[in-house]
């Protein structure tokens, strides 16, 4: 059973300064259009190379379009032992839809 967060808890953390870790695990492409503001870029297919960027000791928000491919991206992680690892429920489509900020990529 993978633990998820809806987009106004995890508004709340950030705001509150909590010690997480976001993560957009889509492609190049889609993280163009805009993305949640401090997220680590990892596309989904390099999850299994750089599992090593992926902390075990803080909370990790993993998000995609809509949450289905970050939540197939949580069960792989928990199944490789991580504990703390939360799929963004509805994925940035529920976070934009909430009016939560969306900035461009850097670079």
């Amino acid at each position: 059973m993978v633990n998820e967060i809806d987009s106004e808890s995890l508004s709340q953390r950030l705001a509150d300064t909590e010690d997480v870790l976001l993560v957009d695990i889509r492609t190049p492409a889609e993280i163009a259009q805009g993305m949640i503001p401090d997220a680590l870029q990892l596309p989904m297919h390099l999850i299994p190379l750089k599992m090593g960027e992926i902390p075990k000791d803080r909370d990790v928000v993993i998000y995609c379009r809509s949450g289905a491919r970050s939540y197939q991206a949580c069960a792989y992680l928990m199944q490789q032992g991580y504990n703390r690892v939360l799929n963004l429920r509805g994925g940035i489509i529920a976070w934009a839809r909430h009016g939560l900020p969306i900035v461009a990529p850097e670079g």
